[in-house]
């Protein structure tokens, strides 16, 4: 993606090419994961298996929307020139491509059954559809669509993040106003209060849903204003305006990320292993703004930061993909489901088959969206951003 990877900045800077990299190959990677956590259809004799390694994998990539988000803060706050152009670029950018795919995208299961297509198969596209969506209905889609106001449909999850990004984009501004005064101890004890913000999805699951004054009638507890994504959108900021030797970011890096990913591989299999949870159970290990995902987090960033690029040609790939990269989020999610069934088509080793997917996803994603800019020029924008 670009700025976060949403857009091309004057001033270019290729180690954050490198971070967006690594964010959107995660981010394909992390969805190639969903037909290992969710299958499904009838389970296979080694359904075990399958969930291990959708456990394994979905739990490493974590960091992905993190670092777009960081990416956002690092290249964008502050906030530079008038508030109304930076609303007008930034989410008129977005607002086009995303209203476009979506329709599309909740279009997809009439459109089988137009081409007399198995039902099933929008299941290997598209692993939380449900059943509704086999019914291949005009009206079904048309409901999703008239919903895209309001949220997301199972056809297309991945614009949540769409809407988490023009709300960002909305809060910049202000944000920034503080971001840009504030000081170095400021900002440090901004993201201490994040921090503690972070560990609250575990309190409110085993603890009490209410905490410092949140209660049946309040939902803005004393720590609400410091929060969700913006947090992430500082820790960019700030990392990217603090440096560390290598030496000191892999000692305390590496058993940072390691701390996280056990927490977060651990609780994930401890939640699938009950005999009953809920949808918020089962995200609760994967939630981005949860410690053990900022612990892994914060190393991946700082690590892509250390990246030397020398090579012209690599230097032109990565710009390229700062380009293209909204465009491949959002027309990604149709392959990542083909891809799987692909890889286990040919047998892939287990093991392998999630960022072997991933690698083929991302490649025919980034193939597109580079030759829709080659024929549409400037026009692109509007369909892939």
């Amino acid at each position: 993606m670009r700025d976060v990877n949403l857009s091309v900045t004057k001033e270019h800077v290729v180690w954050l090419d490198v971070v967006r990299f690594v964010a959107m190959f995660t981010v394909v990677c992390c969805h190639s994961a969903d037909p290992f956590n969710f299958y499904p259809g009838e389970p296979p004799a080694n359904i075990e298996e399958i969930k291990f390694w959708g456990a394994a994998w979905g739990s490493f990539l974590r960091p992905c929307v993190p670092l777009f988000v960081m990416i956002t803060g690092a290249l964008l706050l502050p906030v530079k020139g008038d508030t109304s152009m930076f609303y007008k670029k930034r989410i008129s950018r977005v607002l086009w491509p995303f209203l476009i795919w979506s329709v599309i995208y909740n279009l997809f299961p009439w459109v089988t059954g137009l081409l007399g297509l198995s039902p099933d198969v929008i299941l290997d596209f598209f692993p939380y559809a449900g059943e509704e969506v086999t019914r291949q209905s005009l009206s079904v889609s048309l409901g999703y669509i008239a919903q895209i106001p309001f949220n997301f449909s199972l056809l297309d999850v991945h614009m949540w993040y769409i809407y988490l990004l023009i709300g960002l984009y909305l809060y910049m501004p202000i944000f920034s106003a503080w971001v840009e005064k504030a000081s170095e101890k400021a900002k440090l004890w901004f993201l201490v209060a994040w921090g503690v913000t972070t560990l609250l999805p575990y309190y409110y699951q085993y603890v009490n849903p209410y905490i410092w004054g949140g209660c049946s009638w309040n939902s803005f507890n004393m720590l609400y204003m410091f929060a969700g994504f913006n947090g992430y959108l500082l820790l960019g900021h700030y990392l990217r305006n603090h440096d560390w030797p290598l030496s000191r970011i892999l000692m305390f890096g590496i058993p940072m990320f390691l701390v996280g990913y056990a927490v977060t591989f651990f609780g994930f299999r401890h939640i699938t292993s009950l005999p009953e949870y809920s949808d918020e159970m089962l995200e609760l290990f994967f939630t981005y703004c949860s410690l053990n995902v900022v612990m892994m987090t914060i190393p991946c960033f700082l690590l892509a930061k250390k990246v030397k690029v020398r090579s012209d040609v690599v230097k032109r790939a990565l710009a390229n993909l700062t380009l293209c990269g909204f465009g491949v989020y959002m027309i990604h999610y149709f392959f990542t489901g083909p891809s799987v069934v692909l890889m286990r088509t040919i047998g892939i080793p287990m093991g392998l088959q999630i960022p072997a997917a991933a690698v083929v996803a991302f490649g025919v994603s980034w193939l597109i969206v580079s030759s829709i800019y080659k024929w549409m020029g400037k026009k692109a924008k509007y369909l892939v951003g």
